[in-house]
């Protein structure tokens, strides 16, 4: 029997970007609100992609900070469908920080988003099943219900 739905390869996305003099603070470190912004969208394109149409954030899980990136560093950020409900999906975005002298790369955030799909008037609609692959990808998708749990509590 051959299961429907979407691999998870499907909604993947990767972008690097470049931590410039305005997007720091006055400690010449990235503003947490900028990778907030960057996850937040990063999230809604892997929704995007999974879900073929518009969507919106429902939430987002604990962010941690785990270390910091200066100007000139570069950033890359990593996203993916998870997990989806009827209308919801939760999406994986990873964040490393590359320290372009030394090559030295840091993971600085992971987070989860719970993004969903809307019609042409704002409504929830159906997206398709999400189809782990990798054991990562499984791992991930098996651990979802927990972490449903968590937000729903």
């Amino acid at each position: 029997m051959r299961l429907t739905g979407k691999p998870v390869k499907h909604s993947r996305t990767v972008q690097t970007r470049l931590v410039l003099p305005p997007d720091t603070n006055h400690l010449n470190t990235i503003f947490g609100g900028k990778v907030l912004a960057y996850i937040d969208e990063m999230a809604a394109l892997s929704a995007m992609k999974h879900a073929g149409g518009v969507v919106v954030t429902a939430s987002i899980d604990s962010v941690h900070f785990r270390s910091s990136a200066k100007v000139g560093d570069l950033l890359t950020l990593e996203s993916f469908v998870t997990y989806t409900g009827k209308t919801s999906m939760e999406v994986y975005v990873k964040v490393e920080v590359e320290h372009v002298a030394t090559g030295e790369r840091t993971l600085t955030t992971e987070s989860f988003l719970t993004m969903v799909a809307v019609n042409a008037n704002s409504e929830p609609r159906s997206v398709e099943p999400v189809l782990p692959e990798s054991e990562d990808e499984i791992r991930l998708f098996e651990s979802a219900r927990v972490r449903r749990l968590q937000r729903n509590s």
